[in-house]
Order: C-alpha cells, then structure tokens, then sequence
C-alpha cells in the first residue's frame, strides 16, 4: 500500500467517523423532537390523494390539474414550516421530502432529496425510497437519466415509460439496500401500466 492510499484510507476512515457521529447527534436529537401536526396533516392530504389514484385518471386533464394546484398549496404551507424552523423530528422530514417530490422543479425534487436525507439522519430507515426517488426525479429533470428506476410516466408519444433510464449504474443489490424494486420487478410493473393504459397512436 502507497503512502498516498495509507492517507486516503485514513481521511475516508475519518469521515466515515465523522459521518456516523453526526448521524448519532441527529438521531439523539430527533428523539426528543416531536412531530409536527400540520406537516402531519398536509402529507396526509397529500397521500390521501394518491391512494386510489387509476392508471386513466392520469391522463384526465381535469383531475391532474386539480391535483397539481392542490400540490402547490401543500408545498407553499410546507416551505412556511420549513422556514420557519418548525420541522424537527425525522417523521416531519419524512413528510416534506414527499411534498415537495410532488413539486414541478428541480429545485423542488433537490430540495425533497435533502429532506429525505435529513429524515434518514434523524433515524427514518423507511426514507430510503424516498431518497432514492428524489434523485431519480431530479436527474429527469435536469435532461439526465435517472439511475434507480422509481420513475414511471405516460408520455404522450409512447404511452407508459421509464425513460430516461440508465439501469446499469446502479445494481439491484444497492436498489435492495434502498427499497427499491429490482431490474425484473420494474419491468413486470411497466409492462402491467402499458396493458391498462393502451398506447397512443
């Protein structure tokens, strides 16, 4: 081993302290934080909405519209919360990554990542998926590929896909690790959306 690989294993070993002690803090502190009801509310509002969501209603111009004015307000009364330093606990984390991953910018899917992120620290093992979508989500939109494979949409042109997609970065080991359905599963799933949504002609 090089001198230079001695230092670099030394500095990943102190980060990797670093990082553990900070996750340690973040956990102590969430266990004395509690949640906050009206972030509560508005990620019950939110999920409330999704729940018997149909593959149809996606495209129903009326209904998504409705759904994404809706979004916004949830996102406007979150934002107040988050800047007002009114979210402490990792379930009020947990529920802001998901308002905002239902937002319609970059900066909304960024700012939900690191919401996710901040849950996860706070003790949130469930925040993984969601962690793991918020990037996904946030590469599209920047024009790049997402690497996990949580995203599916119905284009016009194409119907159901997952497109932008680069499935090779990322193995199904690490999808594991994070929630997230494997390769096979991804794809049983957007064959399913295909036949209940008929493609566009």
């Amino acid at each position: 081993m090089t001198n230079f690989h001695r230092t670099m294993l030394m500095m990943l070993m102190m980060l990797s302290g670093f990082g553990l002690a900070l996750s340690s803090a973040a956990q102590a502190q969430n266990a004395g934080s509690p949640d906050n009801a009206a972030m509560a509310a508005l990620f019950k509002a939110d999920q409330a909405v999704r729940a018997g969501i149909r593959p149809e209603q996606t495209v129903d111009r009326a209904f998504v519209t409705k759904m994404i004015a809706d979004d916004l307000q949830r996102r406007v009364a979150a934002r107040k919360l988050l800047e007002a330093e009114a979210l402490h606990s990792a379930e009020d984390y947990y529920a802001a990554a998901y308002i905002f991953q239902h937002g319609s910018t970059a900066d909304d899917y960024l700012l939900a990542h690191s919401l996710a992120l901040a849950a996860i620290a706070r003790g949130k093992a469930d925040a993984t998926w969601i962690a793991a979508a918020t990037l996904d989500r946030y590469l599209q939109k920047i024009g790049q590929k997402q690497i996990y494979g949580t995203q599916y949409i119905t284009a016009k042109a194409t119907g159901p896909t997952m497109e932008p997609y680069d499935p090779t970065i990322v193995p199904d080991s690490l999808r594991a690790a994070l929630g997230v359905p494997g390769r096979k599963e991804q794809e049983a799933r957007l064959q399913k959306m295909r036949a209940m949504v008929p493609t566009p002609k």
